[in-house]
C-alpha cells in the first residue's frame, strides 16, 4: 500500500488559514491534493488536520480525511515526523495492511506537478538503498560565498577561505524545497533522519521551489503560479 500524507493544521500564524486560502482560483491545499490524484501512485491521499473547515475542503477536493488530528500533534512546535508516523499507523490499521512507500506533500506546495511525484517515487523504488527522496531546488548563488553581518557592524564571510575563489569553480549547493518527502514505511517509522547519505534530492526547476512563510511569499508565489499557468497554456 501507497499513501500520501498531507498535513494542513488550522493555526497558521503569519498567513491566517494559508492552507485553504484563496490560491490560483482554488483554496491552496487543493492544488497539492489534486497533483497527488493526478499521479495515480497512491492508494489513498489523506489529509491530516486538527480544523472541520479544513477537512471539508480537502474532502471536496478529492481527499480523504479519515480522522481529526490529535491535539498532541497539533501545536505550534509540533514535528511533522509525528504527524506522518500517526497517519501511516492509522491507514495500516484501517486495511489491515503494511504501508510499504509514503509520501509527505505539503499543504502549501501549489507549484508541485504530477511529474515531480512520479520522478521522486521512481528514484526511491530503484535505489533500494535510499531511504528517503525529497524535493531540491538550486541555489541561484554559490553559498561558499555568502555573507552575514556582523553585530559590531560590517559583514563577514561565512566561508572566508572561498572568498577568492570564482564563482564557476564552486560545487552547487541545494536546498530542502518543501514540497514533498517520499520515504520507505520503516525510515519514517524508525524515525531516520530525512537528509543523510541514505537520502536523494529530486531537483526541482527554481521557478517552482517556493516556500510560503510570509504574505512577501505568497506574493511571489502567485506571480510564479501565474507564470507557470500562462507556460502551460501556451505550450
Amino acid at each position: 500500500m501507497q499513501i500520501a500524507i498531507i498535513p494542513a493544521r488550522g493555526g497558521s500564524k503569519r498567513i491566517p488559514r494559508k492552507n485553504i486560502k484563496a490560491f490560483g482560483g482554488r483554496p491552496m491545499i487543493g492544488w497539492p491534493i489534486a497533483a497527488a490524484l493526478e499521479v495515480g501512485l497512491f492508494d489513498e491521499v489523506i489529509v491530516s488536520t486538527d480544523d472541520d473547515e479544513i477537512a471539508a475542503i480537502a474532502e471536496d477536493a478529492g481527499a480523504l480525511v479519515p480522522f481529526r488530528r490529535p491535539g498532541y500533534l497539533s501545536g505550534d512546535l509540533t514535528p511533522t515526523r509525528g504527524v506522518i508516523t500517526h497517519a501511516i499507523a492509522d491507514a495500516e490499521a484501517r486495511h489491515d495492511k503494511t504501508v510499504r512507500f509514503a509520501c509527505c506533500i505539503y499543504a502549501t506546495a501549489a507549484l508541485l506537478r504530477a511529474e515531480d511525484l512520479r520522478r521522486g517515487f521512481k528514484m526511491l523504488a530503484d535505489w533500494h538503498g535510499v531511504s528517503f527522496v525529497f524535493a531540491a531546488a538550486g541555489y541561484a548563488h554559490p553559498v561558499q560565498r555568502a555573507l552575514l553581518r556582523r553585530d559590531a557592524g560590517g559583514v563577514r564571510m561565512i566561508s572566508p577561505e572561498n572568498a577568492r575563489t570564482r564563482t564557476q569553480d564552486l560545487p552547487e549547493a541545494f536546498h530542502d524545497a518543501g514540497m514533498f518527502y517520499w520515504g520507505r514505511r520503516d525510515a519514517f517509522m524508525d524515525d531516520e533522519p530525512m537528509f543523510s547519505p541514505r537520502s536523494l534530492p529530486c531537483m526541482i526547476p527554481r521557478d517552482r521551489a517556493q516556500d510560503i512563510d510570509t504574505p512577501e511569499d505568497w506574493a511571489f508565489a502567485e506571480t510564479l503560479f501565474d507564470r507557470m499557468r500562462a507556460n502551460e497554456a501556451g505550450a
